[in-house]
């Protein structure tokens, strides 16, 4: 059982690194020019779309995994 859920925590510490590594690697820099003043609200919304979505996807991929331990540890 101690296996099962040390490999969901360092899944979940990986993907909590890989998530900050992409927010301020490629989100940080991120800007739009072309849409005059509002290219800073424009350039927001699209930062907090994708963090969103990265959030999503990280809460689905943590869910799977769970699951597929909770089995395998149960034998079903």
């Amino acid at each position: 059982m101690k296996s099962g859920l040390y490999g969901f925590l360092f899944a979940m510490w990986v993907l909590i690194l890989l998530g900050g590594g992409i927010m301020v690697v490629l989100l940080g820099p991120f800007s739009i020019q072309q849409f005059g003043d509002f290219h800073w609200a424009i350039a927001s919304g699209i930062k907090v779309i994708v963090a969103l979505v990265l959030v999503v996807i990280w809460i689905l991929i943590l869910s799977k995994l769970k699951n597929y331990i909770f089995k395998k540890e149960l034998n079903f």
